[in-house]
């Protein structure tokens, strides 16, 4: 399940130490998905023990975790796994009674699976928009996107995803595109998506053609949007050193591409060839990297974010700044 680390103009713990929140989530969730699966191995109909509080779990799901954490300038390519003891936020993922509930329905481990990512999504949600001091309101349109759904439950944990995020450059807002932060590459994709089987007719014009069974229709050119999303990383891996290689990709999964000269440096994804795309992305193994953590820590500085105070802290005498 790939990581939300920025969603729109949304507080994000993962910008306050994106060299810890990844792998933190990372073996939480494994946790998680352990003591779920365990449970419906061996007794799904026994009632759910209140195992924050249980002491003869100790090292159960809900145990505290010993680790260590890499300093951001002593890590090397290899996988980053910080290390210390659960900390108050990191309940904010640990799954609700409600999770193992009734899951002897399921009979098969994929169908397992699909409830546990379904479980995870609100913690996503909360982690891209709340810290312990903060918190921004989500819009509902969020809460049911598809499309940010898919990216998230889809993709490997070690993907960071920046959905829709608004950069502050020379103090102007700037909207950008997705922006997927991989071990290898940095993606800006633009999802270019209608009716089943849209035919999209591209060109250098600021209006493309969308074309369907029963209509024509102009659409605003997507280049333009991805291209500017490309620059702005680019730019800024550029200011801070960042060797990450920078990709442009359109993308429509129940779709068509029609430009017959492709313009350089961009990659069309469309029905055609995305199952062999997403295939080769959900196939990579390689772990979190510095580099990548170094990439997002950057683009997280740049992004613009509105947040209020939580009432416990607003209230709090002598409270955190």
């Amino acid at each position: 399940m790939a990581q939300l680390i920025k969603l729109q103009d949304y507080v994000s713990r993962y910008a306050q130490d994106i060299y810890l929140y990844p792998s933190r989530y990372v073996r939480l969730k494994k946790k998680q998905w352990e003591g779920l699966k365990e449970k419906w191995e061996t007794s799904p109909d026994q009632p759910v023990k209140d195992y924050e509080s249980s002491p003869e779990l100790p090292d159960s799901i809900f145990g505290k975790i010993k680790s260590r954490i890499r300093q951001p300038g002593s890590a090397k390519e290899e996988e980053i796994v910080p290390e210390g003891p659960v900390q108050s936020d990191d309940q904010d993922i640990m799954m609700s009674a409600d999770t193992f509930q009734s899951i002897s329905k399921f009979k098969t481990e994929d169908e397992l699976k699909q409830h546990f990512l379904d479980g995870l999504l609100p913690f996503q949600l909360k982690w891209a928009s709340s810290t312990l001091t903060e918190r921004s309101f989500i819009a509902k349109e969020f809460t049911h996107d598809p499309t940010l759904k898919f990216l998230l439950q889809r993709f490997p944990d070690t993907f960071l995803i920046l959905y829709k995020p608004i950069f502050l450059l020379k103090k102007a807002p700037v909207e950008a595109e997705l922006v997927l932060v991989t071990p290898a590459a940095a993606i800006c994709i633009s999802f270019v998506e209608a009716e089943k089987d849209a035919a999209f007719v591209g060109s250098k014009e600021r209006f493309w053609i969308k074309k369907t069974k029963s209509r024509e229709t102009k659409i605003l050119n997507p280049l333009i949007a991805l291209n500017r999303t490309e620059k702005i990383v680019k730019s800024l891996f550029d200011m801070y050193g960042v060797d990450l290689p920078v990709q442009k990709l359109l993308l429509s999964r129940n779709g068509y591409f029609d430009y017959p000269l492709q313009p350089y440096g961009v990659q069309f994804i469309d029905k055609r060839n995305f199952e062999e795309w997403f295939m080769a992305q959900r196939g990579m193994k390689s772990p979190l990297k510095h580099m990548q953590l170094k990439a997002a820590q950057v683009l997280l500085q740049f992004c613009q974010t509105t947040s209020v105070r939580r009432l416990e802290w607003e209230n709090r005498p002598g409270g955190e700044k």
